[in-house]
């Protein structure tokens, strides 16, 4: 299995009859289950619950979970859960993690971004369609830029989930449950919106099989072709500087498949993608129901996603999230906050990867700009040490995050751009390998964060502030920052 499979009926020159493949959900995950079983040789339909993994209670601390009103319920729907069919196959994410070999083997290079958080409303294929274009267009920059192969995994198909500082929000002298995603409650501030509520469990599943196929279907059905590169950029990016810089880039590259294919060379690898969905591990119970043994190997996989990671507020070392991440086979990752320290980052890793698998273990620093140049030596020392290969990746959003005067959270690129250059220059002083970004990004234009070629200010951000959470970089931005990387990595 060498792609990322598509049932035929969503296949379409621009992915556009993907959505009128989709009946629902349900339908969705079972034609991803059955085409994968199909490509990897195992008997097509569901891998039955009993295949499931069932561990004790996690232990404590146990952090970051909603306080669900309804015990019984949450039952019922984990065991719904357990019954439905995954959503990823094993080998996909035994693949995945051959490709994080390469990552912290200096060969590759990781681009992982989507959502902060993912809304039921934005399982669409429009939405799907703009975060796809934004990750293909960065991916071709950083590709031809930096001539290295990018491993492409989307922040999506599972990010329905949030981490949150405070358990409550309170407006006007009113006091109610946080939002914490779709997954469990809603984003309204009314009493019967954020109360959380287990079926949206069931409903982030279905919209979850849902973007993986519509996934699948743009990344094989045409949409994906690299000779579509041109048509990437037909809409508000193209009159940026960032994208005419990017149409600059695109007929060099058209140049170059004219010249191949006058040579008679025109390869397949060129017309498709490989494509990974991730998320955060939060929500425990929705983790462990889509655990599955896999029977080639005997080893269990989340089968939630291809690749998992641990956030900056669960990852303590005795934690349950740290503990379930410990038990599966898939790649995972984790977030390291400035609280992060040498010793309690080696005792971290040589808990997650006690075997020092290459591709097994991502680690995913978020310092901020001003901190990561003298925090983040100190880190990779500690971890060489211990000669257990990891992949280092960059996340220069979540450290850089500030109050604009309107209220609204936003964050700064030239901010982001800095950490992101300072996470090369400490990986190039350590001789280290600095092996990809991890990001917030959506296809549309929106306005919540600052600064850009195309410059946003301040007083923009009320005109297109929809995030659910964390602001977001647009389009123009986000190939804003794939140049910079792309420069940086040539260094």
């Amino acid at each position: 299995m060498t792609e990322l499979t598509l049932p035929a009926a969503a296949a379409g020159k621009d992915g556009q009859a993907a959505a009128t493949a989709i009946q629902d959900g349900q339908a969705a995950a079972t034609a991803i289950q059955d085409d994968r079983a199909a490509a990897d040789g195992q008997p097509a339909g569901p891998i039955q619950p009993t295949n499931s993994p069932q561990p004790a209670a996690p232990p404590e601390p146990l952090g970051q979970q909603p306080d669900w009103p309804d015990a019984e319920r949450l039952d019922q729907v984990v065991a719904q859960l357990a019954a439905l069919p995954p959503l990823v196959f094993a080998g996909e994410c035994d693949l995945l993690r051959t490709r994080m070999a390469a990552v912290t083997r200096g060969e590759a290079f990781v681009l992982q971004g989507g959502d902060c958080a993912e809304t039921f409303a934005g399982a669409t294929a429009d939405a799907v369609r703009g975060k796809l274009q934004t990750i293909l267009q960065m991916a071709v920059v950083l590709t031809y830029g930096a001539s290295v192969p990018i491993v492409k995994i989307g922040r999506l198909a599972g990010q329905f989930a949030k981490p949150r500082s405070r358990p409550t929000e309170i407006r006007d002298g009113v006091e109610l449950p946080a939002y914490r995603g779709d997954a469990v409650n809603g984003f309204e501030f009314t009493s019967a919106a954020r109360t959380p509520d287990p079926d949206r469990l069931l409903r982030a599943y279905h919209s979850a099989a849902v973007t993986l196929n519509l996934c699948r279907a743009f990344t094989t059905g045409g949409y994906a072709d690299l000779h579509q590169v041109h048509a990437w950029n037909q809409d508000f990016v193209r009159q940026s500087p960032s994208g005419q810089r990017y149409e600059g880039l695109a007929r060099e590259i058209e140049r170059a498949l004219s010249f191949m294919r006058a040579c008679g060379a025109d390869p397949e690898e060129l017309r498709t993608v490989e494509f990974y969905s991730s998320h955060e591990a939060l929500l425990l119970p929705y983790e462990r129901a889509l655990t599955r043994v896999d029977p080639a190997s005997g080893g269990a996989y989340d089968l939630s996603a291809h690749f998992l990671w641990i956030g900056e507020r669960t990852r303590e070392l005795n934690g349950a999230h740290v503990d379930f991440a410990s038990t599966i086979r898939n790649p995972i990752g984790v977030k390291l906050g400035p609280t992060t320290t040498p010793d309690g980052l080696r005792r971290l890793v040589r808990k997650l990867s006690p075997d020092g698998e290459p591709g097994r273990l991502t680690l995913i620093t978020r310092l901020g700009a001003g901190r990561i140049r003298a925090l983040l030596p100190p880190l990779i020392e500690a971890v060489t040490a211990e000669g257990i290969p990891v992949a280092w990746v960059c996340d220069p959003m979540h450290g850089n995050t500030f109050e604009a005067p309107s209220g609204h959270k936003t964050r700064h690129l030239q901010d982001i751009l800095d950490e992101v250059q300072g996470f090369f220059e400490v990986h190039r002083s350590l001789g280290t390998h600095p092996g990809g970004i991890h990001i917030e990004f959506t296809g549309d234009n929106v306005t919540e964060c600052v600064g850009g070629s195309h410059a946003i200010i301040a007083e923009d951000l009320p005109q297109r502030y929809e995030t659910a959470c964390d602001p977001r970089l647009n389009r123009s931005q986000s190939l804003d920052l794939a140049f910079t990387v792309a420069e940086s990595y040539r260094r």
